[in-house]
């Protein structure tokens, strides 16, 4: 068996067990519309999901669409949006992009990785969320801090840049998996396999793991 095989059978059956583990899996970021669920991704770097809800269920009623952010006075939606951290580089990323959509797209985020690429301050981790949850389009994987590291750590790459990760990941798991295969590792990742003293002894998936036991 190529080692390019054994990856792909050992990463088959991680997610075989991970569904068992975690059939709810889902995206944590709380949305009703496609630009919704754009701008909490934007507003969750360095910041996590629990925080970004928090914000959002006040933001979303104040800015209902790309319009109202594109046009809101900058030291108000920084003021908005403050708890999330980095607030000022967010608000004129949030605030260039909904522009995008305005001149555009009509107000509307496109449905396509192309020109969601287009928008400032997206890049293809933002827009695989949006394409796959949102829109339920399988074009890729999200690559976020927990599935970079858990597929270093499972073996399944040993790149380090997002991207070339994500390529690594396509290649060993069907499409059809594609959008649980992001839900299922990032879950995953903030319950057992943690950055810090990861929990290897009750993982499910210790016996597919070349680095239990192993420190960061």
């Amino acid at each position: 068996m190529s080692a390019q095989e054994e990856r792909r059978r050992r990463a088959a059956a991680i997610l075989t067990r991970l569904k068992e583990v975690y059939p709810g899996a889902k995206c944590a970021l709380n949305y009703e519309t496609p630009l919704q669920l754009l701008v909490a991704t934007m507003l969750s770097a360095q910041c996590t999901d629990e925080r970004v809800n928090q914000v959002t269920r006040t933001l979303f009623q104040k800015y209902r669409t790309a319009a109202d952010f594109a046009s809101a006075p900058r030291e108000k939606l920084e003021e908005d949006i403050r708890p999330t951290g980095y607030y000022r580089s967010k608000a004129q990323r949030v605030q260039a992009a909904c522009r995008k959509l305005v001149e555009d797209f009509a107000g509307e985020v496109p449905a396509s990785m192309e020109e969601l690429l287009t928008l400032p301050g997206v890049a293809r981790k933002t827009a695989n969320v949006v394409l796959g949850t949102a829109f339920g389009q399988a074009t890729g994987i999200v690559v976020d801090t927990h599935v970079k590291r858990l597929a270093q750590r499972m073996g399944l790459s040993t790149e380090s840049n997002p991207d070339r990760i994500e390529r690594d990941l396509m290649a060993l798991i069907p499409q059809k998996d594609w959008i649980p295969a992001g839900h299922l590792l990032i879950t995953h990742g903030r319950r057992v396999c943690t950055a810090h003293r990861p929990q290897c002894d009750p993982c499910p998936v210790a016996d597919l793991c070349p680095r239990v036991g192993v420190q960061d």
